[in-house]
């Protein structure tokens, strides 16, 4: 009964919503309609996400919002690929083991005192995010941490604490660059779609504020939680052969490895240097999309990742008659209900522009600037934040970030100010078993109480949003101008 109550509430608020704002005009009362159902079935969960994201090819014809070939297109749009490639070299890694060994060398050299363990379970696995999808990180890294726990009796909240670093980790990892995290893709896509005018934010672009970003957070989370929220101790209490055995059973990297390695490492640099980076107004890397010789400002990061992982199939493994990655693996592992989630916020995007939904919303948070632009930075964050507690952080930023987009403009700030803020911050829910894959996933391991994660999230969720805002006014300009 109560599920049939939750499926029920989307429709229910659609009609209760164009009803209210009728008055605006049909159009845009019935897109506000079509958001607030879908809103409904992405924090309840009534459907699957991955449902939920098709209703646009319904709705938007139906109720002439826009035809169905504009908003079938927004479900193939070029930065789809950039995630599909990336998800791509991902599962390379995995499938060659190479992902294991990353990890077990960085927690190996970071030390075998329990807070160091924490500090190397953050930055493995935040290493791993960067580059792999972050619920697969978590789910690499997750036995690997757990498995340490054996080698220290005694510290009843090392489980606890190691459970949460991995699921930071891969969250915080996730924002330092566009293929980390879907959020980041769909700011990526909608900032081209809304603002076809204005420059470009390239791969290397985002990595200039994004790394910074990520790396103090990782450092702040490790103090966090190992000075207040654990205190863990910071002497060696486990056995650092433990951590050297599991490095030596490895042995030595397989030619698996070292292939999938260099096509993953080769397609990072190329997405990496692919666009101009103004480093100075002196020093400027004008990239080798740039070059003057051949034009390749067609051969965008969704082609280079597109190339990336069809090699992987290409190339032979030693396994045998296989190659480094075969379809029948990668079509299992790839989250394709992702994908249409990502279509979908692009779905919303253009319809929210389309109905003319976009300037009424603009005009009625005319009144809302929290004063400087440092405080509406932190005023977006904590409002984004708290959504992504309770629904999916593609769902929050596929609805937050065109409506954001337009209400700039009228705050008279530059849209990206706002935009990029509300893109890390839709990553920032920490709190809640609900708040991502990443979070339920280490939830599920059995070591922490919802309380334990409620209070470090807590401290999570404001540390994210005074960094977003610190990091903003020293970095923001200069890196998006």
């Amino acid at each position: 009964m109560r599920i049939l109550l939750l499926r029920a509430a989307g429709p229910v608020a659609a009609v209760v919503i164009f009803l209210l704002l009728r008055k605006v005009g049909a159009a845009p009362a019935a897109m506000a309609g079509v958001v607030g159902w879908m809103a409904a079935w992405w924090v309840t969960e009534a459907v699957p996400l991955a449902v939920t994201a098709l209703l646009p090819i319904v709705l938007f014809p139906l109720l002439g919002i826009t035809d169905l070939a504009k908003v079938a297109g927004y479900y193939g749009k070029d930065v789809i690929f950039l995630f599909l490639g990336g998800f791509l070299l991902a599962l390379g890694i995995e499938r060659s083991g190479l992902h294991k060994r990353i990890a077990l060398h960085i927690v190996h050299r970071v030390g075998a005192s329990p807070s160091r363990l924490i500090l190397g379970a953050l930055l493995a696995t935040g290493l791993l995010s960067m580059w792999i999808n972050s619920t697969a990180a978590v789910l690499v890294m997750l036995p690997i941490g757990l498995s340490l726990l054996s080698a220290a009796p005694g510290h009843e909240r090392l489980g606890a604490a190691l459970a949460l670093a991995v699921g930071y980790g891969a969250t915080i990892g996730g924002m330092a660059t566009p293929v980390g995290t879907p959020p980041n893709l769909v700011f990526m896509e909608q900032w081209k779609q809304l603002f076809p005018e204005r420059p470009v934010i390239g791969f290397g672009q985002w990595m200039l504020f994004g790394v910074p970003y990520a790396l103090i957070y990782l450092v702040l989370t490790w103090l966090l939680m190992t000075r207040v929220v654990f205190r863990l101790p910071g002497r060696a209490t486990v056995d650092r052969h433990v951590l050297r055995d599991q490095v030596r059973a490895l042995g030595r990297a397989s030619r698996d490895e070292v292939w999938s390695a260099l096509v993953f490492g080769i397609t990072a640099v190329l997405w990496i240097t692919g666009d101009r980076i103004a480093f100075t107004e002196e020093l400027v890397f004008n990239g080798w999309r740039n070059n003057p010789w051949v034009d390749l400002h067609g051969f965008g990061d969704p082609a280079v990742a597109m190339v990336g992982g069809i090699l992987l199939f290409m190339l032979p493994s030693v396994e045998g008659k296989r190659t480094l990655l075969d379809w029948d693996f990668a079509q299992a592992r790839i989250p394709w209900g992702v994908v249409l989630l990502i279509g979908s916020g692009f779905a919303i995007a253009g319809g929210i522009d389309a109905s003319g939904l976009s300037g009424l919303i603009g005009t009625a948070l005319a009144g809302w600037k929290a004063g400087s632009e440092v405080l509406q930075v932190g005023a977006i964050a904590t409002g984004v934040t708290l959504l992504s507690e309770l629904g999916s952080n593609t769902a929050v930023a596929s609805l937050v970030l065109p409506v954001l987009a337009r209400t700039a403009e009228v705050w008279g700030l530059l849209p990206q100010a706002v935009m990029i803020p509300a893109t890390l911050a839709a990553s920032c829910g920490f709190m809640l078993p609900i708040a991502s894959p990443m979070q339920a996933i280490v939830f599920s391991s059995g070591q922490l109480s919802v309380k334990q994660m409620v209070r470090a999230g807590l401290w999570m969720d404001v540390l994210g949003v005074g960094l977003l805002m610190l990091c903003w006014a020293l970095l923001g300009h200069l890196v998006f101008p």
